[in-house]
């Protein structure tokens, strides 16, 4: 009997816990395990930790599945990362990072940076063949105009697949978060000081203290 200690992290946005049933199954080089439940409920932030047994050694673990179905309710999550520890000791990471809906199955790779020619397993070359496929139909491009250059096949952000509509939430998030920090120390730096500056390495000092260094570096002269 092999014994597998598997921890399941949620992310930590509002809505990424679920009170659907999530179970995984190991497959390693030699094997695959038994689907095993890991939860009924799943809370933002959170980790689940489990065993999985099986009757032998699995070998490397090279993909996990993580298998979502509802009770009553449909109730999206969010996975962040598995991290699974052999009998021997050894850890794997399988950084998820991503939306699960409805009932599915994700198939998530050991997070080791492998390239293709690396896939020697055939279930490796096979998930990444799925993988190739499921991508070029999530993400089509049209003509929008003649001359422009080429965007997405969808009328908005609301027909993408969920974890495509997270990123692009997220990266406008993150560069509304820049511009507001920018005009932040922009304004610190002119606000606080009631002299002019002598020099550049002044003013650079000056946005240091705010944390706005190189946005300060940008974005403001000497006055005359």
């Amino acid at each position: 009997m092999a014994v597998y200690k598997v921890t399941v992290a949620t992310g930590d946005m509002v809505e990424a816990g679920t009170n659907n049933s999530i179970s995984i199954t190991l497959v390693g080089s030699q094997g695959e395990s038994r689907q095993t439940t890991v939860s009924f409920l799943f809370l933002p932030g959170k980790e689940k930790s489990l065993s999985v047994h099986c009757k032998q050694d699995l070998g490397p673990i090279v993909l996990v599945r993580l298998h979502k179905w509802r009770l009553f309710l449909e109730d999206a999550w969010f996975c962040k990362d598995v991290r699974v520890t052999a009998p021997n000791g050894t850890l794997y990471r399988f950084p998820c990072y991503q939306w699960l809906e409805g009932v599915t199955t994700v198939e998530v790779r050991e997070g080791s940076g492998k390239q293709l020619v690396d896939d020697q397993l055939q279930i490796l070359k096979e998930h990444r063949r799925r993988e190739l496929a499921a991508r070029q139909e999530a993400y089509q491009w049209k003509n929008y105009a003649q001359g422009w250059p080429r965007c997405l096949s969808v009328g908005s952000i609301l027909e993408l697949d969920s974890n495509i509509q997270f990123s692009i939430v997220r990266a406008t998030d993150f560069t509304g978060f820049l511009i507001f920090q920018g005009a932040s120390h922009f304004l610190s730096g002119f606000q606080l000081r009631r002299t002019s500056w002598n020099s550049l390495d002044e003013m650079r000092t000056i946005f240091s203290r705010t944390q706005g260094r190189d946005i300060g570096r940008c974005l403001v002269c000497p006055p005359p």
